[in-house]
């Protein structure tokens, strides 16, 4: 599970509109919203290196965040959206949501892989071919977990992984009700092109013989 809820420090941002959100970000801010929770929306300013730092690390639209904002109440609060800009890339405004302890939201949570030492496959010259890497749960706010795990132990080449195959966090659901496909083991390049070759002279053997048989009817 999660561990210490990390901080997130915010100013009141006064006035809004376009302009008032140009000057945040001239001033080194990132301005913001905070809605939900049944309290009127918060406009905010983050320090821009502390934002970059936040989304640098990883899973920020996935983290749980203790809001301080002086004047106010720390509130929890996830990202919902963090919009950039077209050609830099950067961050220009973020939407937070508030939560409660009981909220129940939908998060995409990241799948962690271990024992690859363990598994037959990739000992055998294997690639780990990862499907996909984030898994959306639907998730108690109180109780996101940090990642799922993935354990490779005894897989061979061939072998898939899916969705029901690992275990879920108490309380956590999968938003598909679908049994999709997680990874599996690819065979090595090598491999794939022994047997495309021995299902190539497969296939001329066949044929010589088919042709055989029929010159054999016509005499």
């Amino acid at each position: 599970m999660a561990g210490e809820i990390p901080d997130l420090v915010a100013t009141v941002r006064t006035g809004t509109g376009k302009g008032a959100a140009r000057q945040a970000r001239r001033s080194g801010v990132v301005p913001g919203i905070v809605y939900g929770g049944g309290v009127d929306p918060l406009p905010i300013n983050i320090n821009y290196n502390a934002l970059i730092k936040r989304l640098k690390a990883g899973r920020f639209l996935s983290t749980l965040f203790n809001l301080k904002v002086d004047g106010h109440d720390d509130v929890r609060v996830i990202c919902r959206s963090v919009q950039r800009d077209v050609v830099k890339d950067l961050p220009t405004h973020l939407d937070l949501m508030r939560l409660r302890r009981t909220s129940q939201i939908s998060l995409f949570i990241h799948v962690n892989f271990e024992n690859h030492e363990q598994a037959p496959g990739l000992k055998r010259g294997g690639t780990l071919v990862v499907v996909r890497p984030e898994v959306e749960l639907e998730v108690t706010a109180a109780d996101i977990p940090d990642h799922l795990t993935v354990d490779l132990t005894g897989l061979d080449i061939g072998d898939v992984v899916h969705v029901d195959d690992i275990i879920l966090p108490e309380g956590a659901k999968k938003t598909i009700p679908r049994n999709f496909v997680i990874a599996n083991i690819a065979a090595p390049s090598s491999l794939r092109s022994a047997d495309d070759e021995e299902a190539e002279e497969t296939e001329e053997v066949a044929a010589d013989e088919v042709e055989a048989t029929a010159q054999g009817d016509d005499d």
